[in-house]
């Protein structure tokens, strides 16, 4: 599959755009006419750099109210689309995208935009022009796709074909199955882009919210499998409007962006299998368990090595250069210390079958802050392999003789992401370079990691959700909105099937670069939290508080309002409030936990699911987050 970007999807200069895309390793680019306008380059310039750069220039665009219009207003439109044919003469572009009329059509017949299209194909064929003829879902007379190819047909001409841009289509929720009955040679450009489900005027949401594939909620897949269907052989190139990315470090966008194609892609193959297996799982096929073989299609789409989604989280690591009170609220909730790394500065403390690494090895001043997860994985080498074709940056890690090598790269908001191989007994060997015997395989599972709660930069949100998905197999939920002293926060939920993995992703309004400017990653100064499942709850509260743990302490409103919505037997209710301890209950099961107090920008959660509760206490959260902030102005005051 040939790969493309538009340039408008990316903040910087025309050059900084060009050369953040031959980095990510995209096949060529569209031109976004204002790029070039407000651009020093002059064309033959551009043109030179892209061939440098190994980049083809693959569409001018947009030109924009073409059709529907009077006759004076067309002959002034020709002689703008000839200015044009002779400037992309001097790029070396073929191919101009002309959108339907939206400001200054005033004519409503399909005869005569059929000739006004013919005119414009017979002077685009005197430069040596294609003009790819897309429908915008806000336009005036022409806003549906198929309608749109009926003219292109109806002209009738070489030099006119047809755009299909993804978002215009499943933004109006139009059937993407009629592609299939267009003239492959009549589809002269495909646009690909993502977005969230939203209840707006499709203009708006089109100007300021598309994301890339797999950072929403279309139906991409499905629409490129019946692109692929029809014989489509020409670029997929992404268009995207969003005022984030267009803030966002340009080459690191274009990465992210590059990894939405390749996910795209594999997806695309799958839909195509499954749809030829009759609807089924790919590798089925209706009334039996062997897949035919994949038929093939003029455009080749590549797949990665397929990984299981992960069986667990193996550890969790946390970062401070003073571990002394990571220490001790640890050993106040309950965890053993097992000892140091023989060969690096690191502790492990384990609960059960929850460990926590507590790494030493941080810069001067570094307040504690969660630095790695450990997942296990079926094929760690296969798992890392995948998630390097996805563009996702290696970590290395130093090991010595008859030490675990561990599989690593960093996730975008700089955790490290370490791939293990688990045990069946959910023990994992590499404790053994902690000293032996430490760990020994129990019947039963006192304590593991719930969840892992991780905040986000803004500008990074949506790539996080990518990346988690593409290259650690998490499937994203719905997000939801928490309301906070600071505003609401956005969290999405990121986790396998069975649960036993739960990653939440919350959207921090501000991070801070330490040393930017010199390649240092993001300090954390927001705050994150390790979830640690407990068979009684209440048991582990009571031997903390006996410790000296210092509870996030939860106001006697949240108790009274508990009451008032449970109607708790008054003995628990008591229970609650003297240890500090939130509860939640659904029609599946009820929920206990309680936090700890910060220490930099961690903190910790114990909970107990009882029955079949799936949630994580969000009608709670507003009461975390409102002491929490109490509490970090008092300190700053």
């Amino acid at each position: 599959m040939r790969t493309g970007i538009a340039t408008v999807c990316l903040s910087g200069t025309l050059k900084e755009k060009m050369q953040a895309c031959a980095i990510a390793g995209f096949d060529g680019i569209e031109i976004f006419e204002q790029d070039l306008v407000t651009s020093s380059l002059s064309p033959e310039d551009v043109r030179k750099m892209a061939a440098d750069l190994g980049l083809t220039l693959d569409l001018y665009q947009p030109f924009r109210d073409f059709d529907s219009v009077t006759e004076d207003l067309l002959a002034a439109n020709l002689r703008r689309a000839e200015a044009k044919f002779r400037l992309m003469s001097r790029l070396g572009m073929d191919t101009i995208l002309v959108c339907t009329n939206v400001a200054t059509a005033t004519i409503d017949d399909d005869d005569l935009r059929a000739a006004q299209l013919a005119a414009l194909a017979d002077l685009a064929g005197q430069h040596g022009v294609k003009v790819a003829y897309e429908a915008l879902a806000w336009g005036k007379y022409v806003n549906d796709y198929e309608h749109a190819h009926r003219l292109v047909e109806k002209v009738d001409h070489p030099n006119l074909g047809t755009c299909l841009d993804s978002f215009h289509i499943l933004s109006r929720d139009w059937d993407t199955a009629p592609i299939e009955d267009i003239n492959a040679d009549k589809i002269f450009f495909v646009q690909v882009a993502d977005a969230p489900k939203l209840s707006m005027d499709v203009l708006s949401w089109s100007r300021h919210y598309r994301v890339f594939p797999g950072e929403g909620q279309l139906e991409l897949a499905k629409f490129m499998g019946h692109v692929v269907r029809a014989g489509y052989t020409g670029p997929v190139s992404l268009e995207v409007f969003n005022d984030v990315f267009r803030q966002s470090d340009v080459e690191r966008t274009a990465v992210d962006a590059m990894r939405s194609l390749i996910w795209l892609e594999e997806q695309s193959a799958k839909w195509l299998d499954t749809a030829a297996n009759g609807g089924g799982a790919p590798g089925t096929v209706a009334g039996g368990p062997t897949a035919p073989a994949r038929r093939r299609y003029p455009m080749e789409l590549a797949t990665l090595p397929q990984v299981a989604e992960p069986a667990g989280f193996n550890f969790a690591e946390v970062k401070a250069a003073d571990t002394g009170v990571l220490e001790k609220v640890l050993g106040q909730l309950g965890f053993e210390f097992n000892g140091r790394h023989r060969t690096k500065d690191v502790q492990l403390w384990t609960m059960g079958h929850a460990r926590v690494i507590i790494n030493e090895q941080a810069p001067a001043a570094a307040e504690p802050a969660i630095a790695a997860l450990g997942f296990d994985v079926d094929s760690p080498v296969i798992a890392s392999a995948r998630a390097q074709q996805l563009k996702a940056p290696v970590v290395p890690r130093k090991s010595q003789a008859n030490e675990e090598v561990f599989q690593g790269f960093a996730a975008p908001d700089s955790t490290e992401i370490f791939l293990c191989q688990g045990n069946p007994d959910g023990t994992a060997a590499w404790t053994a370079e902690f000293g032996q015997g430490l760990e020994v395989p129990s019947g039963a599972r006192t304590a593991v990691i719930d969840h892992v709660n991780l905040a986000q930069p803004w500008q990074h949100f949506d790539e996080a959700v990518l990346f988690y998905t593409s290259a650690l197999a998490l499937e994203p939920q719905p997000y939801a909105e928490v309301a906070s002293p600071s505003g609401l926060v956005r969290s999405q939920v990121m986790q396998t099937s069975d649960r036993d993995v739960r990653l939440v992703l919350n959207l921090a309004p501000v991070i801070q670069q330490d040393g930017a400017g010199t390649g240092a990653a993001p300090r954390k100064t927001y705050q994150e939290h390790i979830a640690f499942a407990v068979d009684d709850l209440v048991a582990t509260a009571r031997a903390a508080r006996d410790r000296g743990l210092a509870f996030l302490q939860i106001p006697e409103n949240y108790y009274e309002d508990l009451d008032a919505r449970f109607d708790l037997e008054p003995g628990f209710l008591d229970t609650l409030r003297d240890l500090n301890l939130l509860y939640d209950r659904d029609a599946d099961g009820e929920f206990l936990h309680f936090y700890t107090a910060t220490v930099g920008s961690v903190f910790f959660e114990m909970v107990e699911r009882r029955g079949n509760y799936d949630g994580y206490g969000a009608p709670n959260a507003p009461v975390r987050h409102a002491v929490q902030y109490d509490h970090l102005h008092q300190l700053t005051k």
